[in-house]
């Protein structure tokens, strides 16, 4: 279980820096984290980031796409995508529009 919570907060340690009004996916943090094959892992931590007492920013975190998969972990509603809206990110159809635009990589912006 140790390994498990480790992981998670090296997943949280990397939401929290991602910037406002930028989206990132799991598997980017995956690879990130020289985990690659475990953006899946990433998306268990993603839900259970609503739970922690540490504001996490899980709203920027979404699939290769820009679709957003997690959306059923804000409750009730459109509250990922009013969140990423307050930012400037355009979402229709519960997908970022110009998903490339507003792509942050922490590979290419962060340092393990």
């Amino acid at each position: 279980m140790e390994a498990k919570e480790s992981f998670f907060e090296m997943v949280y340690e990397v939401v929290r820096q991602i910037p406002p009004g930028r989206a990132t996916s799991y598997g980017a943090i995956a690879r990130f984290l020289g985990t690659g094959k475990s953006s899946r892992m990433v998306g268990w931590a993603m839900n259970g980031s609503h739970t922690i007492g540490a504001k996490i920013p899980a709203h920027r975190v979404v699939n290769r796409i820009g679709v957003l998969t997690g959306k059923a972990h804000f409750g009730p509603g459109d509250e990922m995508k009013n969140l990423l809206e307050a930012e400037g990110i355009v979402v229709q159809n519960d997908q970022i529009q110009d998903f490339n635009r507003v792509f942050w990589d922490p590979a290419a912006e962060l340092r393990l």
